[in-house]
């Protein structure tokens, strides 16, 4: 591809990105200078792209907002980048709208790669083996999660109707101010006006969305992914788990999956807890079985003392006779 038309294209592309783009942000870009960046606007009005051309101290070139522009031209990595990203995101169960987004998307890319590419591609594609199956998405429309993203880029109020999980109805007015994709299922953090209090709501649970005039300021320390993982972890659940775990908080949090555990780290070891240069945690679970956490707890590593529930100490202590009785067996030969 000669130069000068490359250069054009990269300009579309910078274009197409949004917003304006001023004349020596262009010419920075593509390696030129502003005169010649308006030789290549001049190519662009000249095949009918509609570029709009602001003048004023802080003014440049943008696109007509709305205007799509048809062919589709990706380079071989891009391509390749595309296709995957949408690939993993359905395995990871980021879907949206519809379960066959994805897929619907896939299809158009391809049909309008040149067919070497698009070949190439489809190798790719039909080879990549996963270690993980697919993740079970709960996907909200899109009618609601575009207009909560709206409002949460923008800090604009917005009113929803809303069905918690025991089906009892609401209609609720919020201060949205982070989106988060965890497990499958899409969350919103956000003040609820009603209460007070900041909440954590499914996004496949709303069923309408409206905005609302006015603007807020979101909580100063707001950390969305860790309110929905804390607001999971401290969810009403059948028993509630308490343990010491040697180890700072950052350490013992990463070794436990995401969503489960609130951790925080203690001042001086537990009352069973042996002193030490080592720091320890309280961890604290809610979970509807037990039977699952002795492996995990085993899988620490680390020095533990169960606070609670009684059952947990039970459970430990035979998973760990089990553990005990295949240390000691050998291999059976079958010699006398």
């Amino acid at each position: 591809m000669p130069r000068p038309l490359a250069r054009v294209l990269t300009l579309l592309e910078l274009l197409q990105s949004g917003g304006l783009r001023t004349a020596a942000e262009l010419a920075e870009r593509l390696d030129v200078d502003e005169r010649t960046v308006r030789h290549y606007i001049g190519h662009l009005v000249d095949l009918d792209m509609p570029v709009e051309s602001v003048r004023g101290r802080y003014g440049g070139y943008r696109l007509v907002p709305g205007h799509r522009l048809p062919p589709l031209m990706l380079s071989d990595d891009e391509a390749l980048a595309v296709l995957l990203g949408l690939v993993a995101g359905e395995r990871a169960g980021l879907r949206t709208a519809t379960g066959t987004a994805s897929e619907t998307a896939t299809a158009k890319i391809r049909r309008v790669l040149p067919e070497r590419l698009r070949h190439r591609l489809d190798a790719v594609l039909d080879s990549v083996a996963f270690t993980a199956p697919p993740g079970r998405a709960v996907a909200p429309e899109a009618g609601v999660l575009l207009p909560v993203a709206d409002a949460v880029s923008h800090r604009r109020p917005i009113s929803v109707r809303y069905t918690g999980a025991d089906g009892r109805r609401s209609e609720r007015t919020l201060h949205p101010y982070g989106l988060v994709a965890h497990s499958g299922k899409w969350y919103v953090t956000a003040t609820d006006l009603g209460s007070g209090q900041d909440r954590t709501f499914r996004l496949d649970r709303v069923t309408e969305v409206r905005a609302l005039p006015g603007t807020f300021d979101p909580p100063a320390d707001a950390d969305p992914a860790e309110r929905v993982l804390t607001g999971l972890a401290t969810a009403p659940y059948r028993h509630e788990v308490s343990l010491c775990v040697r180890g700072g908080a950052e350490e013992v949090r990463g070794r436990l999956p995401a969503g489960v555990a609130v951790v925080e780290e203690l001042r001086q070891p537990p009352g069973d807890g042996e002193a030490g240069p080592e720091p320890w945690s309280r961890v604290r679970m809610r979970v509807e079985r037990l039977d699952w956490l002795p492996a995990l707890l085993a899988s620490l590593d680390r020095a533990f003392v169960i606070e609670g529930p009684d059952e947990l100490h039970e459970l430990m202590e035979g998973f760990a006779a089990r553990l005990t009785e295949s240390a000691r067996r050998r291999k059976v030969t079958g010699e006398d």
